[in-house]
């Protein structure tokens, strides 16, 4: 476990940041020389780091591993080995140099499919996002329709209710004053009849005479 916390370290420190920093460098002076060997250092550790993935779990058991790739990557920065020109010219360059057109070829093949695959994939979510957002519209309009609808209908019910409540009520008040009306002219006769009666015997008594 230490001897794998070391190696990361080493790699992480000596074998990215640095080489990373030396090519900026490289770069900003413009330094033709270095910039060829960095860049052909960059190419031997992205073959190494391809490399490592596998060979991380296969060989992790063996002794001394982490040791080795330690040492290895070393040799990489070294300027006394120059590692990564070494490797470079003899293994990476020529393999590459044969297989360049194969290569350039596949990774066209390979822009072009990947290409093809975004417009297919792009192409069905804009279909997808149509429907889904026709199918939101169809939905909310039939909604909305029927919350007018439901609205309208008590809107009636309430406005029908209303106008029976005052149907009624006038029906009442006109039953009301009708029955008012008899019962005091109900009232007000016998009171007319007594009147008339009083006045008449205080007719006949002031002039018996008159009615002999």
């Amino acid at each position: 476990m230490v001897s794998w916390i070391i190696s990361r370290i080493v790699v992480l420190a000596f074998g990215t940041l640095y080489p990373a920093y030396s090519s900026y460098k490289a770069v900003k002076t413009k330094n033709v020389k270095e910039y060829v060997k960095w860049m052909m250092y960059w190419i031997v550790f992205a073959l190494f780091t391809t490399a490592e993935t596998a060979t991380d779990l296969l060989l992790s058991w063996f002794p001394f591993y982490f040791e080795l790739k330690i040492a290895f990557v070393i040799w990489l920065l070294s300027p006394y080995t120059k590692g990564s020109s070494v490797l470079y010219r003899k293994f990476v360059h020529p393999t590459l140099s044969n297989k360049e057109k194969e290569i350039d070829e596949y990774i066209a093949q390979a822009k072009d499919r990947s290409y093809d695959t975004m417009m297919r994939f792009g192409k069905r979510g804009l279909n997808l996002a149509a429907n889904a957002a026709v199918t939101a519209a169809t939905k909310g309009q039939g909604v909305l329709s029927d919350k007018l609808r439901s609205f309208s209908m008590q809107d009636l019910t309430l406005i029908n209710t209303e106008d029976d409540l005052a149907l009624h009520t006038s029906a009442a008040r006109m039953r009301r004053d009708t029955m008012d009306d008899m019962s005091s002219g109900a009232s007000t006769l016998p009171r007319a009849k007594s009147t008339t009666a009083r006045q008449s015997k205080a007719a006949q008594h002031t002039h018996p005479n008159t009615a002999s």
